[in-house]
């Protein structure tokens, strides 16, 4: 058998990959002799290529998925995508403005979604392929798409449930507006950016005021265009006792502010007392003039609106009065309910003054802003003009700014839905983990705001209802008629309902529940048109875990899959997504769609900004997987997965003419070319799309976690080689435990600690710690300790079985644990193993089984545990690694055997006496002294190792030059002192000791009394060796 030097993942990770999709090892069915293990992919946005963030997210849930498979579960991990309406949209759309300056609306809507269709096969086909290269083990089988027939049904099903239950509903509200997209957007896609603006304040006329009345009242407003659309200005209907409860606030402020605040709040208590003095009166005044229903004149517009009494107006800032645009202003919305307002829309859907707007009509909102503030100074209405800092939100997906909108919207009403979803987490049949993420998910869903899931995009699930509006009642209820006796045709094909709009007309609204219902034309040639919107993406993504399994068909699948195990997902989308989940299975389904939520850590970049595709970045994992290989790209970002904080990841080009390393900036990192500073040539990056671009060699990114991994990777495959090479001969023979000798019955103990440790480890979510146990033990116990101990017994004819035995089993149980981390390498060293030991296993040899992907988890087999023995090799290991410190620190070459003497406890005598024959072969030492007597030497160079409770002394008498030792001890010593003084003054102050915490001063004594036991060891060494001189 030969047996390759180096892993070459570059060909082996493909024809693994090929082998186990052949034989079906990721494909699920229906099992009732299995118990199963479901868990939904987040399907990624066709909006790009996936990043790093993907990377971490489809890692963590395939180290779950195969270790649950090898554990004896029928596992599914549904894959697919998601077509990611709005997101989608808006890069096709953005892509169209650029290259060909066009807009949607010169392609038509056909037009363009046959172009985001093309943008979704090549998006799709790419993120399908990242996830196989990365050795995602989904059924790819049943890869769904959210747009696809299936998810479809599910989608239409749903809505007309919704309908039917009169929980979807049409309604005029005030939306997030995306101006450039042309749609609403949810309040979870809105961000928000402090940007440079101003505070302009101005007057609106007092019709015929009275004697004494005031003839202007003046605001003040950050968007002065809107003053257009204004239908009130509003004052508050009790001034004075709203400074009563500003002042009261703020004196209760005071009591427990810190008294470097105190000065600051008196400053504001001293302005309320003047504004009472100056300006109460007056706000009482208005307050009259309101309730007495005194009206204003709207400049510009020549329009009348009434002075209103209304609890929105704050006496305690500006003039004490407020605009009140009800169309534009979300605070102003409710004002225009409760005070009965009309609501003014002064906009386009692109963003530009509408027809209401006379002579503004067609003006951008900054050209209409300057118009508006040079025709108020024109006549003579315009005020002061601030200077301000303004939190303006903007849109998430085309990064421009949010206009608050009144539009016609389709919302889900969420009270019921809600509770719903509250309830399971809060009786624990939806578990949140880590726990803290609950807060998130319940605060988000206790608002129980309507959901608006109408956009006003082209690519989506379109609305399946027609209508027809602005009838009379009678007309309303003729056409009403006609539909309920068509309905009654076909229960549960068609829900009808009639809706009064504000102006007092009727609208009639039909649903259809299938897709491309022949009944489609009957309702059109009786006057009813179809909704143009589409739906919410997150609408069809809510159904995901019961769609992609048939939904609304009661099939095998739904039955035996659903509810889902577990969901595997970040923090950004807890409310987006997962709790809509909850609620959705909740409501269609009956129960919850997964029983727990794994919240896993962010990605960040070097500057600690979260991985994305807008930003520029995300590093592509194929990058990665090309430079280092699968294996190590998963090894690497799966000890990344704690539990308690994000993690940045700063990353470097590569350049492949000179192989320098390039740091990765903000300038840099969107790049599609990039020079190289040392060579002055260019490479692409993953943004390269022109041929041009792409003429010029990639650049791989890389980073130091991934080195690491790496060398992990080439560790465990170089242990593995010298196993196989070692197998000449092997025979499977029962094994007899009992006789085994010490270093065998080790390996057996550590083994199922191991095994143990790693199970409860990928139970719970407990990725990191679980990579760090194996690497731990892969590389320093069973690559540097057992091999390194059991090469001498190979050459014993009368051990060599027993050898070849335990290191079959060993690596077999090693590859087992290290497969759901690292599948390629694995997978490839276990068809040599296969070859070499065919048939393996301690005490009973077994057959393997073909594949190591379809393998069985190993048992942590409890009666292989011996707590002593474990023990015994851990202080072993610690001294060994000492003495290899000590010689490394002393470069003394690999060939020189060093003495050595070992000072420790009784006990730990006993446990190190029978392996000073190992320290031979491990460590090239000699041990001349072991126990409570043993002494350093004259030449000495000692370690401690405190937590055992071991002094290793090293015997540098062949080795050093005196002088330069005495030299290296006396530098050492200074630095010693100095540390001993920093640590005795602090100690000695008595304000760090009586303010710093118990703990704090407490590691200060103890990490005094180190330093003082190494300054003894130190000037004892010098002593010794000027007593040799």
């Amino acid at each position: 058998m030969t047996i390759p030097t180096r892993f070459d993942h570059a060909n082996a990770a493909d024809q693994i990959s090929q082998a186990w999709e052949a034989a079906k090892c990721g494909h699920a069915t229906v099992n009732p002799d299995k118990p199963p293990f479901t868990i939904v992919i987040p399907p990624p946005n066709v909006t790009g290529a996936l990043h790093l963030g993907h990377g971490l997210n489809n890692t963590l849930q395939d180290i779950v998925i195969r270790a649950k498979r090898m554990q004896g579960f029928e596992t599914l991990w549904m894959p697919g995508t998601d077509h990611a309406g709005i997101a989608t949209q808006a890069v096709v759309e953005r892509r169209l403005k650029e290259q060909e300056n066009k807009t949607r609306h010169d392609l038509g809507r056909e037009a363009l979604v046959d172009r985001i269709w093309q943008w979704k096969d090549q998006y799709e086909n790419r993120i399908l392929s990242q996830l196989k290269r990365m050795g995602c083990s989904c059924d790819w089988q049943r890869t769904r798409f959210t747009l696809d027939d299936t998810c479809a049904a599910a989608v239409r099903a749903t809505f007309f449930d919704l309908f039917s239950q009169q929980k979807i509903y049409r309604g005029k509200r005030l939306v997030n507006w995306d101006t450039f997209l042309q749609t609403a957007v949810s309040d979870d896609e809105v961000f928000n950016e402090t940007r440079k603006g101003h505070f302009w304040h101005f007057s609106y006329p007092v019709i015929d005021p009275k004697p004494g009345e005031p003839d202007h009242v003046t605001i003040a407003t950050t968007r002065p265009e809107t003053m257009l659309g204004d239908t009130a200005v509003a004052v508050h209907p009790d001034p004075a006792a709203a400074l009563d409860n500003v002042e009261a606030e703020l004196q209760e402020k005071r009591k427990s502010a810190p008294e470097k605040e105190w000065a600051q709040i008196d400053a504001q208590l001293e302005q309320l007392q003047e504004r009472r003095k100056t300006m109460l009166p007056q706000l009482i005044q208005l307050r009259d003039m309101a309730v007495a229903g005194r009206m204003l004149k709207l400049p510009l517009m020549d329009r009348e609106i009434p002075l209103v009494a209304d609890p929105w107006a704050k006496p305690e800032l500006g003039s004490g009065c407020v605009k009140i645009t009800p169309a534009h202003d979300p605070n102003d919305y409710e004002v225009g309910i409760r005070q009965d307002l009309p609501m003014i829309n002064i906009l386009n859907p692109d963003g530009t003054m509408n027809s209401l707007t006379d002579k503004y009509e067609g003006l951008t909102i900054p050209k209409a802003r300057k118009a508006v503030v040079e025709d108020l100074d024109a006549l003579g209405l315009l005020g002061d003009i601030e200077d301000r800092d303004i939190e303006l939100p903007h849109s998430d997906r085309s990064k421009t700014p949010i206009e608050p909108y009144l539009a016609d919207q389709w919302f889900v009403a969420m009270d019921q839905l809600a509770q719903s979803a509250m309830d399971a987490v809060t009786d624990q049949r939806v578990k949140i983990l880590p726990s803290r993420y609950s807060k998130g998910y319940l605060d988000w869903l206790s608002e129980k705001r309507d959901w608006p899931v109408s956009r006003q995009l082209w690519w989506g699930h379109r609305i399946p209802v027609w209508s027809i509006v602005g009838l009379d009642e009678a007309e309303a209820k003729k056409i009403h008629e006609k539909l309920e006796t068509l309905a009654a045709e076909d229960a549960g094909r068609l829900s009808v309902r009639v809706d009064q709009a504000d102006d007092a007309t009727f609208g009639v609204f039909a649903c259809l529940r299938n897709e491309d219902d022949s009944w489609e034309s009957t309702l059109e040639s009786m006057g009813l048109a179809r909704d143009p919107d589409v739906l919410d993406t997150w609408f069809s993504s809510a159904l995901w875990p019961h769609s992609t399994l048939g939904w609304p068909e009661k099939t095998p699948e739904l039955e035996y899959f659903y509810p889902t195990s577990t969901l595997i997902t970040s923090r950004d989308i807890i409310t987006l997504w997962v709790a809509r989940m909850v609620l959705m299975g909740l409501n269609n389904v009956g129960e919850v769609p997964f029983k727990e939520v794994y919240i896993h850590p962010k990605i960040l970049d070097g500057q600690g900004e979260t991985m994305s595709k807008s930003k520029g970045n995300g590093v592509d994992p194929i990058d990665v997987i090309d430079k280092f290989g699968p294996d190590a790209l998963r090894y690497g970002l799966a000890r990344l997965a704690t539990e308690t904080q994000d993690v940045r990841m700063p990353v470097q080009y590569e350049c492949p003419h000179c192989e320098k390393l390039i740091d990765q900036t903000k300038k840099n990192r969107s790049l599609p070319v990039v020079a190289c500073p040392a060579c002055d040539k260019s490479f692409s990056t993953q943004w390269a799309e022109t041929d041009a671009d792409k003429a010029h060699p990639r650049g791989a990114v890389v980073s130091e976690r991934f080195e690491t991994a790496r060398n992990f990777v080439n560790k465990l495959w170089n242990a593995a080689r010298f196993v196989l090479m070692n197998m000449d001969g092997y025979q499977p023979n029962y094994v007899r435990i009992a006789t085994l000798p010490l270093e065998d019955k080790w390996l057996l103990s550590r083994l199922a600690t191991v095994t143990r440790q790693v199970s409860d480890g990928i139970e719970n979510y407990q990725f990191a710690e679980t990579s760090r146990i194996l690497y731990d033990f892969a590389w320093d116990e069973f690559c540097s300790f057992y091999v390194e101990i059991a090469k001498p017994r190979l050459s014993d004819p009368g051990q060599r079985d027993t050898v070849q035995a335990m290191m079959a089993h060993g690596l077999d149980t090693l590859l087992r644990l290290l497969h759901p981390t690292m599948p390629f390498v694995t997978e490839s060293i276990w068809s040599f193993l296969n070859v070499a030991a065919g048939h393996r296993g301690v005490p009973h040899p077994a057959d393997p089984g073909k594949f190591l992907m379809q393998a069985a988890w190993p048992d942590a087999d409890e009666s292989h545990y011996d707590e002593a023995i474990e023990r015994q090799f851990n202080e072993f290991q610690q001294v060994v690694g000492a003495v290899r410190q000590i010689r490394a620190s002393q470069n003394i070459a690999p060939r020189e055997t060093v003495p050595v003497s070992i000072r420790c406890t009784e006990s730990s005598q006993e446990l190190l006496q029978p392996m000073t024959d190992y320290f031979g072969q491990l460590c090239g030492a000699e041990v001349t002294a072991l126990g409570p007597d043993a002494k350093p030497f004259d030449v000495d160079a000692p370690l401690n190792l405190p937590s055992i409770d071991i002094d290793v002394h090293v015997d540098l008498d062949k080795f050093i030059d005196v002088d330069k030792e005495l030299s290296r001890l006396e530098k050492l010593l200074g630095q010693i002192v100095k540390q001993i003084s920093g640590k005795e003054s602090k100690l000695s102050n008595e304000n760090f000791v009586s303010r710093a915490p118990e703990q704090v001063v407490a590691k200060e004594r103890e990490s005094l009394d180190d330093l003082r036991k190494q300054l003894a060891v130190v000037e004892g060494d010098i002593q010794r060796l000027k007593s040799r001189g």
